[in-house]
């Protein structure tokens, strides 16, 4: 038997990168999983990939019609929910003075709208005793340049993550959050940045993290799961996934 057998889970934004890796060690421990992408390419290169076991579902996480629609398929699919990973983030490039307001609208409408929601959608499903694990980043403690919008956006759902973790404690579901750093993903968690923009970020995010690499997809998945579900006496952290880079070791 697998570890998380018998387990229902909902991964929102799980067609690439992060939340495909945790979609992945789900359904290698028995998982019943309901995955969610605004990309219909990915999805069908996710559903060709992942075949049967897991139902893969459009939807934007800034539409709150989307967000309705998808906590019906869940209920139809899985009947309730016992692990929710919330891994919704888009980022743009500008510094406080560059910003403008459609840029600004498009980052917390996803990251922090998106999350908010989405959540407060599927609550009703989340059985007593479940877990939510929302993504937040390492830039919400380094005040890096050009990323104002989206540390703030970022922050805004950290918050998120110790009310909730409050709030929900008279029905012992846990909520924490992840905070990851420079990750090898393919759009290097940067979605509109250009070729050349993510090979400089990569060199940089060597150079400045204190353990002087990437993480990568699988040692996030493995955080995002111990919080999710063997770190039974923790509610309201927000774990570091970062090789040091947060934590001033350097």
């Amino acid at each position: 038997m697998g570890v998380y057998e018998g387990r229902r889970a909902v991964v929102v934004g799980g067609t690439h990168g992060m939340g495909l890796g945790v979609v992945e060690e789900l359904l290698a421990g028995g998982a019943r999983v309901v995955l969610t992408g605004n990309n219909e390419k990915n999805l069908e290169e996710v559903r060709g990939r992942l075949g049967p076991d897991v139902l893969a579902v459009r939807a934007d996480a800034a539409d709150l019609a989307d967000t309705d629609a998808l906590a019906e398929k869940v209920r139809e699919h899985l009947g309730g929910i016992d692990f929710l990973h919330v891994n919704v983030g888009v980022s743009e490039f500008a510094t406080v003075a560059e910003a403008d307001e459609g840029s600004y609208d498009r980052v917390f409408s996803v990251n922090t709208k998106g999350a908010f929601f989405t959540v407060q959608r599927l609550l009703p499903l989340l059985a007593d005793g479940g877990s939510i694990v929302f993504t937040t980043s390492v830039t919400n403690l380094t005040g890096s340049s050009n990323m104002g919008v989206y540390s703030g956006s970022k922050a805004a759902v950290g918050a998120f993550s110790r009310v909730l973790a409050s709030e929900l404690l008279p029905r012992g579901i846990r909520v924490n959050a992840v905070a990851p750093g420079f990750i090898h993903t393919p759009s290097g968690g940067f979605t509109r940045a250009t070729d050349a923009e993510r090979a400089e970020m990569e060199r940089i995010g060597d150079e400045i993290t204190p353990m002087k690499r990437h993480g990568t997809i699988a040692e996030v998945a493995r955080a995002v799961l111990f919080l999710g579900f063997e770190a039974t006496f923790t509610t309201g952290v927000e774990l570091a996934v970062d090789g040091g880079l947060g934590q001033s070791l350097q």
